[in-house]
């Protein structure tokens, strides 16, 4: 098969299903696995795919996923091409797995997607294992996906799941919809224990927590009072691939109250 990914975590999956091989083009944000995705054709940002030139490679099979706000412009463009395309829209950890699944069958690996699955919910046993005593304080853990104006997952986002196998609590898991716009003052008032900056697209270095620590009000925060704001990579929490179990596991160890 000749593959095109337009998502950051389809082009993950599919290099975790033994597929990489067959992909021939990906979007610009792809940047994983480096060594792999550095040479292949890229096609332009997610949100403005070159439809011209993913035609030119002929694909048999093109991945698009609805975790990026603003993908369904590219899969109507794919649908009036007449080129064959699947979709993926993940929520929740469980959808992550049906992905998996559905992404092996199309590709003619379901015996390699079963025993991927099989693999991350093994470790997701072991972490919440290792978990435990974390959820018996049940942090607060305010994670923020952009900062002007503030976007925070809400509850049917993957890090509402995520928090609470991590044994903390998503500090806006308590509202609807896939995220939400908070106002400085929310955040202020909901007294994190925890928080984490992961802002979609930026690499970790180029953001410092003083950015959120300076802010007005913010000294309030126990999070920040207690030096506990951190800014970590984006490309294991923003995305729903096989590297969010990575972020997990990472993020297991950074609240273990034993640690030192």
């Amino acid at each position: 098969m000749r593959i095109v990914s337009i998502c950051p975590s389809n082009t993950e999956l599919l290099d975790a299903l033994g597929l990489f091989d067959q992909v021939v083009g990906v979007d610009d944000y792809s940047d994983w696995p480096a060594e792999k995705v550095k040479d292949l054709p890229k096609l332009g940002p997610d949100l403005n795919i070159n439809m011209e030139r993913l035609q030119e490679l002929q694909p048999d099979l093109v991945i698009a996923s609805l975790s990026v706000p603003g993908m369904e412009k590219n899969v109507d463009r794919l649908q009036e091409l007449n080129i064959p395309y699947l979709v993926l829209n993940p929520k929740t950890i469980d959808d992550i797995y049906g992905d998996i699944r559905t992404l092996g069958a199309a590709c003619g690996v379901p015996e390699r997607a079963q025993q991927l699955v099989a693999e991350l919910q093994s470790k997701v046993e072991r972490i919440q294992e290792k978990a435990r005593s974390i959820k018996q304080a049940a942090p607060k853990l305010y994670w923020e996906w952009w900062p002007r104006p503030i976007f925070t997952p809400a509850n049917a986002n993957w890090l509402t799941p995520i928090s609470d196998l991590a044994g903390g609590i998503n500090l806006f898991g308590d509202k609807p919809g896939d995220s939400y716009t908070a106002e400085h003052e929310e955040v202020i008032e909901r007294a994190p224990d925890y928080m984490f900056a992961v802002w979609c697209g930026v690499h970790a270095d180029k953001v410092k927590t003083t950015m959120i620590t300076e802010r007005e009000g913010y000294t309030a925060i126990p999070a920040v009072q207690n030096g506990r704001v951190y800014v970590l990579e984006e490309g294991l929490y923003c995305r729903p691939s096989q590297r969010l179990f990575q972020g997990l596991e990472e993020l297991v160890d950074l609240l273990d109250p034993e640690r030192s």
